[in-house]
């Protein structure tokens, strides 16, 4: 078993684990979500609120927007990430390979990394192995992860091939340099990335490679790239089984809470997504009956809370009614409010995964509680 990660519980009917995650900024209760503060803040509420009304145990950054704005010499100086944002929870962040070929205009990807020019100004700039291991350094991650290249979804296997294989080298070097430099023995950890798209003996051998090179966790990537909910889960699950069962696992950039909770009987422990702050800014919110819209005409003269029982401050202390009257009226306390009772509403959802693993009837709760969800979600049109 590896010092930083217990593994305290497995559930006996699905691959589902109850973990704990020691960082330099704190202990994390797994499986767990993270909410994600792509541009030093989670938007629309403070650290505070992140910590106290949401309940987060940790946060993501991204390596790619914070190199561009403001940079990370920058934030190095400022005394790291944490002090820079006022968080002193632990951080993960991504490496910003998938923004540099997603949002990036004209990239060209060589076996150094990938060249690219800003979204922002043009401007020219280069991500390989060295450059994301120190920018994240000088962000002072608690979890930095490696530069990996992320194949389209659909994708030729040879292509997907040699991605795998390039991958592998990238989290190779990230390593190396994060050892040569001191990072990972002054208690940071580097995640590496699983790759292999829809060809599951890729997924197989990717993940196989990664652990041979003894990370202190790992991902699951290269998902929510355009595939099929169904291609996304079997893509999981043929990855999830060959990472080191001491490590823990992590799957990016996604998803809804009943993806999250089939993932996790998988054997996911981590999970990150703009999809709570995101949908709240167009007014919906989530409830164990499905996701919801406040703007609907019924919530009008609704006097009840968003969910009934919901230990949150927006849930203790508005009605449907006020919430609609600030989504209509344009008002930002609409955009904070919803925000903050969607990412409790995940983090909340985390803590009773947790506490049914531990009483060893998970299986049957999450298939109920995804039952209830998306036959709300089918009520509601």
């Amino acid at each position: 078993m590896s010092e930083h990660f217990q593994l305290i519980k497995k559930d006996a009917e699905t691959g589902a684990r109850r973990g704990r995650l020691k960082t330099l900024h704190g202990t994390i209760e797994t499986p767990i979500f993270m909410p994600v503060g792509t541009q030093a803040t989670v938007k629309g509420l403070t650290p505070r609120q992140i910590k106290e009304d949401v309940g987060a145990q940790i946060i993501l950054g991204n390596t790619y927007h914070l190199n561009l704005r403001p940079g990370s010499e920058l934030i190095r100086d400022a005394g790291g990430l944490h002090k820079f944002m006022g968080w002193d929870g632990p951080i993960l962040t991504d490496s910003g390979g998938f923004q540099a070929f997603s949002l990036a205009k004209l990239s060209k990807l060589t076996e150094e990394g990938v060249a690219f020019q800003s979204h922002l100004d043009g401007s020219k700039v280069f991500l390989g192995p060295k450059e994301v291991m120190t920018i994240q350094a000088n962000l002072g991650s608690d979890i930095a992860m490696v530069i990996d290249e992320c194949p389209p979804y659909p994708c030729k296997k040879d292509d997907c091939v040699k991605a795998v294989e390039r991958t592998t080298r990238w989290a190779k070097a990230c390593k190396e340099i994060a050892t040569d430099n001191g990072f990972l023995d002054t208690g940071h950890h580097v995640f590496a990335i699983a790759q292999g798209s829809e060809f599951e003996e890729l997924r197989r051998r990717s993940a196989e490679e990664l652990a041979e090179l003894d990370f202190p966790g790992y991902a699951i990537g290269g998902v929510s790239v355009g595939e099929p909910e169904p291609e996304m889960l079997k893509q999981v699950r043929a990855t999830a089984p060959f990472l080191p069962e001491d490590k823990p696992r992590y799957t990016m950039g996604l998803g809804t809470p009943p993806q999250m909770l089939k993932m996790i009987a998988a054997g996911v422990d981590m999970f990150d997504c703009v999809l709570p702050s995101r949908v709240a800014r167009n007014g919906a919110f989530f409830t164990p009956d499905g996701m919801k819209n406040i703007r609907n005409s019924r919530f009008t003269t609704d006097l009840k809370p968003l969910v009934e029982g919901m230990d949150n401050y927006t849930c203790r202390n508005f009605t449907r009614a006020y919430l609609r009257h600030l989504t209509m009226a344009k008002e930002m306390l609409s955009c904070t409010l919803l925000t903050l009772h969607n990412l409790h509403f995940y983090l909340d959802l985390m803590e009773q995964v947790r506490s049914h693993i531990e009483a060893g009837d998970f299986a049957s709760w999450s298939r109920a509680w995804i039952e209830r969800y998306e036959s709300g979600e089918r009520d509601d049109g």
